[in-house]
């Protein structure tokens, strides 16, 4: 990982980059107007970018709901994974969602995604769950994972 990253919170600026990630990393991506009413409008949320040399390489997002925080997109460049940058937005999300009040956290996940749920238990998550055929593409299982206590993370491990 480069050191000139930096990891600030998405802005309206933002949302074709945000938008294109979208459409690179998912299957059933979020269209530009969710993805705006998500970001710019709704006051419940918190959205954060990676940056490196002036381009957004990845973004994640949640939703607090009183003392929890939901978990909603996590998304990196697929050219960019495994170098650490998916681990250091979920810290920042995980210490801006304890800052917040949230006492817990959760997520759902494919069952498909084996780095996502890596990620996931690495960062404190376990699954408490399953969502029958969750994903409209292709009724597939959602794991539903749950952070509770301590959610900030206290390393890059």
């Amino acid at each position: 990982m480069k050191s000139n990253v930096r990891i600030r919170r998405a802005q309206f600026m933002d949302l074709k980059q945000i938008h294109l990630l979208e459409n690179l990393c998912f299957e059933v991506p979020w269209s530009f107007e969710m993805l705006y009413e998500d970001i710019c409008t709704n006051k419940g949320t918190v959205y954060y970018v990676v940056e490196e040399e002036g381009s957004i390489i990845g973004y994640g997002g949640m939703w607090i709901i009183l003392d929890e925080a939901h978990i909603t997109n996590v998304c990196i460049l697929p050219e960019k994974r495994r170098m650490g940058y998916a681990m250091l937005l979920m810290k920042k999300l995980c210490d801006k969602a304890e800052s917040l009040g949230a006492e817990n956290m959760t997520l759902e996940v494919r069952v498909s995604n084996h780095n996502a749920l890596h990620l996931y238990k690495k960062c404190g998550f376990a699954i408490h769950g399953l969502r029958k055929k969750y994903y409209s593409n292709n009724n597939e299982d959602a794991y539903i994972m749950w952070k509770e206590g301590t959610i900030h993370l206290l390393g890059e491990n």
